[in-house]
């Protein structure tokens, strides 16, 4: 089951770490306006989930791969956080009730952190 779990941790951050480059107007909504360079961050946070999910198929980097992962989880809760404050709705095509923005912070986001401590072992 944790090999199953592994391989899917790794298609999920493959796939989430490309979309950032196929598609990263979807991701620049939820980039709070505080933070400088969007482009960066955006294009930045996709070549880190690709080289994290590369990196959890390596016995030898899984452990630091899967600490990675957990840390970039934490630094998108202030644009969970961001993504709340402005109401759910960051443009047209990004509009969710307050709650279910609620219900991915507060649990979603700890059971992907969960998910990636769970596959840490070889």
């Amino acid at each position: 089951m944790i090999k199953f779990l592994r391989v899917l941790l790794i298609a999920f951050y493959f796939f989430a770490g490309s979309y950032h480059f196929i598609n990263p107007e979807s991701y620049y909504p939820l980039i709070p306006d505080y933070l400088p360079y969007p482009e960066l961050i955006n294009y930045s946070s996709g070549f880190i989930e690709i080289m994290l999910a590369i990196c959890v198929s390596i016995p030898k980097t899984r452990l630091l791969a899967v600490n990675g992962i957990i840390l970039i989880l934490i630094a998108f809760i202030p644009s969970h956080i961001y993504f709340i404050t402005e109401g759910g709705c960051m443009s047209d095509s990004l509009c969710v009730p307050v709650w279910v923005a609620w219900v991915r912070l507060i649990f979603i986001h700890p059971l992907l952190i969960y998910w990636a401590w769970s596959v840490r072992k070889k």
